[in-house]
C-alpha cells in the first residue's frame, strides 16, 4: 500500500521514524514522553508489578504489627488468655457422697502387711482356636492387710490386779486380720489377650464385671498369704509390748498379757 504524500501521520505499515530534529532534541536532554515515569499508562499498557508487591508487603506488615500488639496486650493482662476452641472439657455430674453410717472403733492395729500377687487367668474353649475365642489376663495386684486386737470384745473380769497392786493380768481376744484392700495406684494389668469373638462381644454387650472378678481373685490370694505370713503373731507381740509399757508406767511391776482362743 502506497503512502499518500499529503498525509504525514504514521500508520501501522509506515511508522513514525525519527527525524534529525527529534534526534537533536533527545541529545539536548528533552524528556521523552514515552519514558516519562509520571505519565499514566495507556489503556492497553500492562499493569506494573511493583505496585502489587508493595501492597502485599503492606498487608504482611500490618498483620505482623497486629499480632505483636495483641501479644503485648495479652502480656499486660488486659485481655483473657487465648484458648483452643476445640480443647477437651470434662463435665462432672456425680452426685454428692451420702453418709450411710458411722461406727465407733476400738481396734488396736498392731501390724500391717503389704503384699503383691501376680494373677494369670485364661478362659478358653476346647477345640476352638485361641485367636477366635480366648481371654487371658495378667494382673499385678498390690494390697495390704491389717492385724488388730478388738478391745471392745474384752470380757468382764479380763483385767485382774494383785492385792499389793504390783502386778496385773490382762486377757485379750486373739488378733484378727482385717479385710484385704487393693491399692489401685500400685495395681495394674500387665498384659491382656482376647480372641476375635471376645472383642466383638465387647463391642455388642461388654462385661463391666470382668475386671472385678480379677480384683476379687487377687484379694483372695493376698488374704490367704496374710494368714500364712505370721502377721497375727506379730500383732500379739506388738500388743503385749504396748500394754506392758503402759501399765509399768502406771506403777505395775509385773504385767501378764494372755490371749483367748480365736
Amino acid at each position: 500500500m502506497a503512502r499518500d504524500g499529503d498525509i504525514n501521520e504514521p500508520t501501522r505499515e509506515f511508522p513514525d521514524y525519527p527525524t534529525s530534529e527529534s534526534l537533536r532534541d533527545r541529545a539536548e536532554g528533552s524528556p521523552d514522553p514515552d519514558r516519562d515515569p509520571d505519565r499514566e499508562p495507556g489503556p492497553g499498557a500492562p499493569a506494573s508489578g511493583g505496585g502489587a508487591a508493595r501492597g502485599l508487603l503492606w498487608v504482611l506488615g500490618a498483620a505482623a504489627l497486629a499480632v505483636v500488639v495483641l501479644l503485648g496486650v495479652q502480656a499486660t493482662g488486659l485481655l483473657p488468655d487465648f484458648r483452643n476452641p476445640f480443647a477437651k472439657e470434662q463435665t462432672d455430674r456425680s452426685q454428692p457422697p451420702l453418709l450411710k453410717s458411722i461406727r465407733d472403733l476400738s481396734r488396736y492395729v498392731a501390724a500391717e502387711g503389704n503384699f503383691q500377687v501376680v494373677v494369670d487367668v485364661q478362659n478358653d474353649r476346647r477345640n476352638v482356636p485361641d485367636f477366635l475365642l480366648n481371654e487371658r489376663t495378667l494382673f499385678v495386684g498390690a494390697g495390704r492387710v491389717e492385724a488388730y486386737v478388738d478391745f471392745a470384745k474384752i470380757a468382764d473380769g479380763a483385767v485382774t490386779v494383785s492385792e499389793d497392786g504390783k502386778s496385773a493380768e490382762i486377757k485379750l481376744p486373739a488378733p484378727q486380720l482385717g479385710e484385704t484392700g487393693l491399692d489401685m495406684d500400685k495395681s495394674y494389668v500387665f498384659a491382656q489377650q482376647r480372641g476375635l469373638i471376645n472383642r466383638l462381644n465387647d463391642l455388642v454387650a461388654g462385661d463391666p464385671n470382668r475386671q472385678q472378678q480379677i480384683y476379687k481373685l487377687a484379694e483372695d490370694r493376698i488374704t490367704a498369704a496374710a494368714r500364712d505370713s505370721g502377721l497375727a503373731a506379730r500383732a500379739e507381740e506388738n500388743t503385749r509390748k504396748m500394754l506392758e509399757g503402759l501399765l509399768r508406767s502406771l506403777g505395775y511391776e509385773k504385767v501378764t498379757v494372755t490371749y483367748t482362743a480365736p
